[in-house]
């Protein structure tokens, strides 16, 4: 009887132990990415509004939500500089869009630089140029494509990591746009990828269909709204975009985080708090967790 019962007791140990690995070993896989519009540094804004007045705030977000990975728009140097002055676990590249070096917006890509390393990268302009500094289309501004490939350390795993931030205006840019990052997708390697954006575009825009039906232009790829393969039902909103104000339209969701077949997503959310009813940026950060298969 006593021999039966150590018996059991050593498999329910041994099963025990067996959950508890596997437990550790998902938690560990599991990656955290961003992506955020922080809202440019308008020298022009309104004291409340100001970048000195929000930055603390952007940066409380990050910290407390932790992502490993973010794809950051709108974000000037000096705004970068602030954030990681704030975040030391995080690094960044990118380059201005204005110039190609440090002059105007950036579509940069932050990282904890303890868990990944920057492999290549490179930055495309969104128009019928896209080597050089160029404005395409109808758009009324510069727009950028940043594109990554970085290592996960541990567990050793690459992936890519695109960021980008599509025109405002410009209807024609936008989808022009969109075509031109799906055939960029179309050449790189088959690989885990993740796409974030300000996309300026709602569900039911040409843009988000170019994007989600892919495999209509490429046969080669098909993306993926993270929202939508979701193990979990989402957290928050379908409210990206709040223009520093709490009368928000619903379904106005013009950020995204896209994903190919080789990302699993395990949660999806819209961070939609406020600092006593202050948004720390005109867009709400969405944020997904992911295993990279």
């Amino acid at each position: 009887m006593k021999s039966a019962f150590n018996s059991s007791l050593i498999y329910l140990l041994f099963i025990a132990f067996i959950i508890s690995l596997s437990a550790e070993s998902s938690a560990q896989d599991k990656l955290r990415v961003m992506s955020y519009n922080i809202r440019y540094d308008d020298k022009n804004e309104s004291n409340t509004n100001s970048w000195k007045n929000r930055r603390e705030l952007v940066a409380s977000v990050i910290r407390f939500h932790s992502p490993d990975i973010i794809g950051v728009q709108e974000a000037l140097l000096n705004q970068l500089e602030d954030l990681t002055a704030m975040l030391p676990d995080y690094k960044w590249i990118g380059v201005g869009r204005d110039d190609g070096n440090l002059s105007g917006e950036f579509s940069a890509v932050l990282y904890k630089h303890s868990e990944f390393k920057v492999l290549d990268y490179k930055t495309f302009w969104l128009s019928q140029t896209p080597d050089k500094v160029s404005m395409g289309w109808d758009a009324v501004c510069k727009r950028i494509i940043t594109v990554s490939k970085i290592l996960r350390i541990n567990p050793a795993k690459e992936f890519y990591f695109l960021n980008t931030h599509l025109d405002h205006v410009g209807i024609e840019a936008r989808k022009n746009s969109a075509s031109f990052i799906i055939n960029l997708i179309s050449e790189l390697e088959d690989i885990p990828l993740i796409l974030t954006g300000d996309f300026n575009s709602l569900k039911d825009s040409d843009v988000y269909h170019i994007i989600t039906n892919s495999n209509e232009e490429n046969n080669k790829i098909k993306l993926y709204d993270s929202e939508d393969k979701s193990v979990f039902y989402k957290y928050g909103s379908d409210i990206t975009y709040n223009g520093f104000s709490n009368e928000l339209i619903p379904g106005n969701k013009i950020d995204y985080i896209f994903i190919n077949d080789k990302v699993e997503v395990i949660q999806h959310a819209v961070i939609g708090e406020t600092f006593n009813g202050k948004f720390p940026s005109d867009h709400m950060p969405v944020v997904i967790d992911v295993i990279l298969k």
